[in-house]
């Protein structure tokens, strides 16, 4: 009798020790960065559970059933539609943050009321024409919060110069609180079919805005970093970031074409749903990865070799892919471009907003997501329109990227010359630092 006893003692005590491991990294998860952290991570808690939400409850319905993997030219459709929502954005947000940028934080509650308000709209109306402009609104609104969140992020630490791991640490909280959510949004849909998750979504999109109002917004001159002069409302990118940005641009194009690339491929394999499903978990599996990696990346390098590493694991996934072929190495494959742009974006992220002054922030933000969005786009449509063999277009995607490492080290250690104006004034520095003349 006693040794059942123990044994059941046993297994409580290391019930309740592991119970306070996992307690206290959570804490550690969302407390490390101080209070503005917290609130922010919160948010992106609630944000992340309401997309995952919104994905699940329609699926399915007429709108996620419009592409399919059938016929090329839904798939080229489905693409137009992914990259439309910043066809909005882009001028819209892009100009009203370049003119208003105090207003960041109202735009980022904004977007999540908005959410909240089209998810209660498209219940009960799955099976209407009504739910392409409302499932197109969440899109955008997504959207929104997402570059809104980035520009926030260096108000919210109470470290600003960790952004890079900031930045990593949000994208696991994201991963985290989109696995639970989807528990959660499966469990409605099989008691409430599809309005349950989308009712769910709403309740998480009002927790959402509910923290978002908890956070700081910049104040134009009192939060300006030092750097290159920025004149007027004429947004110019330093040099360093122009280029992190092309070569990030650059990984996101390889992550459009591989996916796409190994879709087709599978599918003439008549793949089954499965199949599909393992490709698209790899490739978030290989983000999380990331995540998990970049902070200790970024305590050793810069965010420069970084990006450039992000393209040698393309390229080098692509080269070892193309030799042997298969279910398993397209998974592995999806999983390495999973993490080659989780990397090459986390550190991007982090350059731009230790970089950007905070009340220009938000509007770097919206281009350079628009260009992201656009790469991807642009290199899913390449396998889409071109029918190629997997070898043929893995060959040509690893010799792509090895390519585009030449260029960005090439540029990156060739100074950069410009010519000299007649109107410059001798020392540009020296001009904006010096003591008015008396």
């Amino acid at each position: 009798m006693p040794e059942p006893q123990t044994a059941g003692a046993s297994l409580a005590r290391a019930s309740k020790a592991g119970a306070r491991r996992l307690t206290g990294s959570v804490r550690s998860l969302f407390e490390t960065g101080g209070v503005g952290f917290r609130n922010l991570a919160i948010t992106q808690v609630f944000s992340t559970a309401a997309d995952t939400l919104v994905a699940i409850g329609l699926a399915g319905t007429l709108f996620f059933s419009v592409p399919t993997a059938e016929a090329r030219g839904n798939v080229a459709l489905y693409l137009l539609l992914t990259v439309a929502p910043f066809a909005v954005i882009g001028p819209v947000l892009g100009r009203g943050l370049d003119r208003t940028p105090v207003a960041t934080r109202r735009m980022l509650v904004l977007a999540a009321l908005g959410r909240a308000v089209f998810a209660v709209a498209a219940l009960g109306r799955l099976d209407s024409l009504w739910l392409f402009p409302v499932a197109f609104m969440l899109l955008v609104l997504s959207r929104v919060h997402g570059i809104t969140r980035h520009a926030l992020l260096p108000l919210a630490l109470d470290a600003p110069r960790a952004l890079v791991a900031a930045n990593a640490r949000l994208a696991w909280i994201g991963v985290l609180a989109g696995g639970v959510a989807a528990g959660l949004g499966f469990g409605a849909l099989a008691v409430l079919d599809a309005n349950g998750p989308l009712a769910l979504a709403a309740l998480a999109a009002l927790g959402a805005a509910a923290f978002g109002r908890r956070l700081p917004e910049p104040d134009g001159a009192a939060t300006r970093f030092t750097g290159e002069p920025w004149r007027g409302l004429r947004l110019q990118l330093p040099r360093e970031v122009r280029l992190a940005q092309l070569a990030t641009a650059g990984v996101r194009v390889f992550n459009g074409f591989l996916l796409l690339l190994l879709a087709f491929e599978l599918q003439q394999t008549d793949a089954g749903l499965l199949d599909f499903g393992a490709l698209l978990a790899a490739a978030g599996a290989g983000f999380a990865v990331a995540s998990r990696l970049v902070p200790a990346l970024a305590r050793r390098v810069r965010e420069e070799p970084m990006v450039l590493a992000a393209l040698a694991i393309t390229a080098a996934a692509a080269f070892s892919a193309g030799q042997w072929f298969g279910l398993l190495a397209a998974a592995a494959l999806a999983g390495a471009a999973g993490v080659a742009w989780g990397v090459a974006k986390l550190a991007f992220d982090g350059l731009l907003q230790a970089t950007v002054p905070a009340d220009r922030r938000g509007a770097a933000f919206t281009r350079s997501e628009t260009m992201f969005s656009v790469a991807w786009v642009l290199g899913a449509i390449i396998p889409t329109a071109i029918p190629m063999p997997a070898s043929v277009g893995l060959a040509l995607a690893g010799f792509a990227a090895l390519a585009a490492q030449i260029v960005y080290v090439t540029v990156l250690l060739v100074p950069e010359s410009r010519p000299r104006r007649p109107d410059d004034p001798e020392d540009d520095t020296a001009t904006l630092d010096a003591p008015p003349a008396t």
